[in-house]
């Protein structure tokens, strides 16, 4: 294990990237672009802060940290990214928030870690490129949905006539918009295909029953195709699928609750999987079923989209597809 002489936490958003050296109590706030790399390079010369004898602690934050990770792969700059929730629940209680306090906080979180942290892998360009295209193809389908309510709208409340603007435009935009959602898809798959285990993966998951080709590719690019998350239940927290315990003595008695800090998207798109597994799956739907009659439907939802994401994690783990009614050998 490599002795780390300085440990920065950086907190970061869209625009900006707060930094921070909580031994040495230094802090700078730099844009999130190509000029503010450069400061940060010049405010580290100031310093004399020897960045190959530095480790760089951030947070996953879906995308906003790929710019300055490039930064730091072409300098060969270690730097390790963690989940939002393990360093919040690694400060116990804590009181007030900033940015500059946050990456306070982070960089105190490599110091007291540094035993167990090791930099991550170097950034694989299509997990850049899948997540934008992911999302471009998400923010397509949600506009479709917009305008297809318009037209529904208006046609039950108006009386139509045949040259009616509003639905017309409406069913321009849907029509061109089908078109570029066909052509996002296709530049998926040219990703998925062009590398052999990315492929593998997919017809991996894809084998399992509710696990369509977009719960299939979400969960490929937010993995890093298993990479960044090798663990199932650590998966799953950072979906939001594992309930945490809120009680204190006799006095605190809460339900179970996951984390708001969870990836909402992809929890969304496990809702869907869940529900055809339940339909379609009979071990998936036998199980809800008997749930089904001691709590809550929104429970068993939950539980089945821990299945599903334990499931996937042990087929990619033995590299085999999913059989159904599988049998161990003894």
């Amino acid at each position: 294990m490599k002795n780390w002489n300085v440990i920065l936490g950086v907190d970061v958003s869209k625009l900006t990237l707060d930094i921070c050296w909580a031994e040495g109590n230094l802090h700078v706030k730099i844009d999130n672009c190509t000029k503010g790399f450069n400061v940060f390079k010049k405010w580290c010369k100031i310093h004399e802060i020897n960045l190959n004898d530095t480790l760089i602690v951030l947070e996953y934050t879906g995308g906003y940290e790929y710019r300055f990770i490039q930064f730091c792969q072409s300098l060969s700059i270690p730097y390790c990214r963690i989940p939002g929730l393990e360093i919040k629940q690694s400060l116990g209680m804590v009181r007030g928030k900033s940015d500059q306090v946050d990456s306070f906080r982070i960089s105190q979180y490599g110091q007291e870690k540094i035993k167990r942290l090791t930099p991550s892998k170097p950034l694989n360009n299509n997990v850049l490129n899948l997540r934008q295209l992911l999302s471009f193809r998400k923010r397509l389908v949600r506009e479709n949905a917009g305008w297809e309510s318009t037209v529904k709208e208006r046609k039950h409340m108006y009386p139509i006539k045949n040259a009616d603007t509003i639905i017309h435009t409406a069913m321009a935009k849907i029509k061109a918009n089908k078109k570029y959602i066909i052509q996002a898809e296709q530049e998926i798959t040219t990703i998925i295909k062009s590398d052999d285990s990315w492929l593998q993966s997919y017809r991996i998951i894809s084998s399992l029953k509710g696990i369509g080709k977009v719960n299939a590719w979400m969960t490929l690019a937010y993995t890093e195709n298993f990479s960044s998350f090798t663990d199932a239940r650590k998966y799953a927290v950072y979906v939001g699928v594992i309930p945490f315990e809120h009680t204190s003595g006799t006095s605190v008695k809460g339900r179970k609750r996951v984390s708001h800090l969870a990836h909402k998207e992809l929890k969304q798109e496990l809702n869907q999987a869940a529900k055809t597994a339940m339909f379609h799956d009979p071990e998936i739907r036998a199980y809800s079923e008997r749930k089904l009659k001691d709590k809550s439907y929104s429970l068993v939802l939950n539980n089945v989209k821990f299945k599903l994401i334990l499931r996937m994690f042990a087929l990619i783990k033995r590299g085999e597809m999913y059989v159904e009614n599988y049998k161990r050998a003894a």
